[in-house]
């Protein structure tokens, strides 16, 4: 988290409001492995970074009236409780108004407040600031108006926002893991029963190392909800819940029954759940390696099963497999652009970065952007000090 960041959004709400504020983190994640699992009711492996969204947020006297202020954007938007409706390319502001009105779906009383948030998530990098913002939104709604909702409880009005204001219909691991982070952790998450389990991480000689292709295609959120009702279709002609309880057997029974296009991307998220828990073992018994292999793994399935992937995406991938000094990697999100996941030698770090900069440039005619990152504790108060 940064400190400069916290400050300057604090000082941003005394300036606004004359009063003080409760000042919220809430972090972005990465996701080890197991992508497009999570809305199948499957396993994921994601972790909470220091990289997320400081929000300042109080009441303001008011019975209605609601002030938001996307400080790095220098844009405002006010509504009152009692009218909101999503709005048509509204950007942040639907992610801040639909918690608000899920949260008061919920059956809590709101009234007016003041919030003003700002982040150092990069944009369209698949960190899944949008979760962040709705986890720091209903963290503060909950401790400025005392509605003892449980953490679980407001992950899923977190997930309500994004579904009926942000129109995507996301599973519950980003929310999850932005809320539930624990420092050094990765969370084995299973999303049917929403039971986790908190794994050590420790790389020892290696690190994790983001590499953003900074390119975001506009198919993104139309492809995510037509594969994940290609995923839903399967599960409902063997007249199961999801494909969490669908085996390849199982799968291979319907074959002639469904496109190649929709075997696929059933295929892709049964062998994906069993990555995650093969990587889990692999972590617990420090075979570092075999996680690397596990990454590799999966973006092949992300980019010729599930088809999620892009040109900018498979490069630097690909680029990794040209060094020992690389031990996996993998696309990251939701696909279509934004981050790769690196498992880094941490003593090749600089020059290996040098190197891939200078090829993605030359290849793209554009800049990629590094980022190193640390595991970091879910959605919780600070301070400015």
């Amino acid at each position: 988290m940064s400190e400069v960041l916290t400050k300057n959004i604090y000082e941003h709400f005394i300036s606004s409001h004359q009063y003080e504020p409760l000042v919220i983190f809430s972090p972005g994640r990465i996701n080890l492995i197991g992508e497009h699992t999570d809305y199948n009711n499957g396993y994921v492996l994601p972790a909470a970074i220091d990289k997320g969204i400081v929000a300042a947020i109080q009441k303001n006297g008011t019975l209605q009236q609601c002030n938001a202020i996307a400080y790095d954007l220098n844009e405002s938007h006010q509504f009152e409780l009692e009218s909101i409706e999503p709005i048509e390319n509204g950007g942040w502001r639907n992610y801040i108004i639909g918690v608000v009105e899920e949260v008061q779906k919920y059956g809590k009383m709101l009234s007016g407040f003041n919030i003003v948030f700002g982040g150092n998530i990069p944009n369209g990098a698949g960190m899944s600031s949008s979760a962040a913002v709705e986890n720091s939104v209903v963290f503060g709604l909950n401790e400025i108006f005392e509605l003892e909702l449980t953490k679980e409880e407001m992950i899923r009005i977190s997930q309500r926002a994004e579904h009926n204001f942000a129109k995507v219909k996301c599973g519950i691991m980003d929310q999850f893991a932005s809320m539930f982070g624990i420092e050094n952790h990765a969370l084995m998450l299973d999303c049917k029963t929403m039971e986790s389990k908190s794994t050590a991480i420790d790389f020892g000689d290696y690190q994790l190392l983001l590499i953003n292709t900074n390119v975001k295609h506009s198919l993104t959120d139309s492809a995510y909800n037509d594969r994940r009702e290609k995923c839903e279709s399967i599960a409902k002609l063997l007249k199961k819940e999801s494909l969490r309880e669908v085996t390849k057997e199982s799968l291979d029974s319907i074959k002639d029954r469904i496109s190649g296009n929709t075997y696929k991307k059933g295929l892709y998220v049964i062998e994906e759940n069993d990555r995650v828990l093969n990587t889990v073992k692999a972590l617990e018994s420090n075979n570092l390696e075999e996680v690397g292999n596990l990454l590799y793994q999966s973006h092949e399935g992300l980019q010729h099963q599930f088809e999620v992937s892009c040109e900018e995406l498979d490069f630097l991938v690909d680029f990794t497999k040209n060094t020992d000094d690389v031990l996996g990697a993998r696309m990251m999100g939701g696909g279509f652009g934004g981050c790769t996941i690196n498992l880094i030698k941490t003593s090749a770090v600089c020059s290996i970065s040098e190197k891939v900069e200078n090829a993605y440039k030359q290849k793209f005619k554009k800049d990629c952007s590094i980022y190193n990152i640390a595991l970091s504790n879910g959605t919780h108060k600070t301070t400015t000090l």
